[in-house]
Formats: structure tokens, C-alpha cells, sequence
């Protein structure tokens, strides 16, 4: 699991002259959390995914970039946030496996 993961969105971002192509995520901590729901995230609630972005993202997606996002990029970023929390992690599954008795 990596803590931070690169994305190349479809539809860079503009901002004034400077055109955002790449967006990093890193893995959020406690605080970047908060006041979300942990079950909307994992059930890539839009508006959980939209609170969170701004909080992980280098450089900082606004919340009317995230808004304004191609559909496609959204849902890239989307899946970058499952890696980087490590939701999609393997590993993380079978340790989970192994603490249980049957």
C-alpha cells in the first residue's frame, strides 16, 4: 500500500493560466476525516468523496474544482482514495481472515 498515489486527469483543471493535469493523493489522517461518515465514503457517496478531496489532494483541489470535474476524473480519484486508505488492499483482507477462528 502506497500513501500517496498520482492521478492524470482526462480533463485538466484550469485555473487562471496554470493548467492542473496531475493530482496527488495522499492517505488521509484523523482529521482529514472528520465529519464524515466513514459508510458514505465507502459507498463512494459523492458528496463524502467531494468534502474529502480538498483535504488529500497536492495541489489542493478547491471544492469548485471538485465540482466541475469531468465524470470520468471524478471517478478515478474516486478509486485513488479506496488505494490510498488501503480499502483495496489485499493484504489487509487476509490479516483480517487470519484473526478470525472458525
Amino acid at each position: 500500500m502506497t500513501n500517496i498515489k498520482t492521478i492524470t486527469l482526462k480533463q485538466p483543471i484550469i485555473r487562471g493560466e496554470t493548467q492542473i493535469s496531475e493530482i496527488q493523493l495522499r492517505k488521509p489522517n484523523v482529521p482529514a476525516l472528520k465529519g464524515l461518515k466513514l459508510l458514505d465514503l465507502m459507498q463512494s457517496d459523492v458528496n463524502a468523496i467531494s468534502t474529502l478531496l480538498p483535504r488529500i489532494t497536492q495541489p489542493m483541489l478547491t471544492k469548485a474544482d471538485v465540482d466541475r470535474l469531468d465524470v470520468v476524473d471524478f471517478t478515478k480519484l474516486t478509486g485513488a482514495v479506496f488505494d490510498v486508505m488501503g480499502v483495496n488492499d489485499e493484504e489487509s483482507e487476509s490479516e483480517t481472515d487470519e484473526g478470525k477462528s472458525d
